[in-house]
């Protein structure tokens, strides 16, 4: 279900110059970073680029759908690590995203580590937002 402006809690705002070859950086100043395409894309690779920022939003706010997940099923997800790989291709359209989310969560057994994943997928901003529109993958 869709949000409206007025349920807004929170707005980031990020400015790109030169797009994928250039500077972002946000309006608070915390976040200013050279991005430039990978070596892997015909660019020098020397800075940060747009499916690493993707992937470093999408581990941590899944992270966090992880940790209200259990809490509600009293699941300890201390010391768990969520890893996003995000990758970049050519399809029919251009280019699209292709995503792996990864948890190791060390203090419960395997089904309730893939049962815990299975539901923050439900809960996640991002997995919301990406849900029928890239193919997203988990295992722990």
């Amino acid at each position: 279900m869709a949000i409206t402006q007025s349920d807004v809690v929170y707005t980031a705002v990020a400015t790109a110059e030169n797009g994928r070859d250039g500077r972002v950086a946000t309006d608070d100043g915390k976040l200013d970073v050279v991005v430039n395409p990978p070596k892997e894309q015909g660019g020098s690779g020397a800075g940060t680029n747009p499916e690493q920022l993707f992937a470093a939003g999408y581990s941590a706010c899944f992270q966090g759908a992880l940790a209200v997940v259990a809490r509600q099923e009293g699941a300890d997800v201390s010391g768990s690590t969520v890893t996003a790989s995000v990758g970049i291709g050519k399809n029919d359209e251009g280019f699209g995203l292709i995503v792996d989310i990864s948890a190791k969560i060390p203090n419960v057994d395997e089904a309730t580590a893939k049962s815990l994943i299975e539901k923050a997928h439900q809960v996640c901003p991002y997995s919301k937002a990406t849900r029928g529109n890239i193919t997203v993958t988990l295992s722990v």
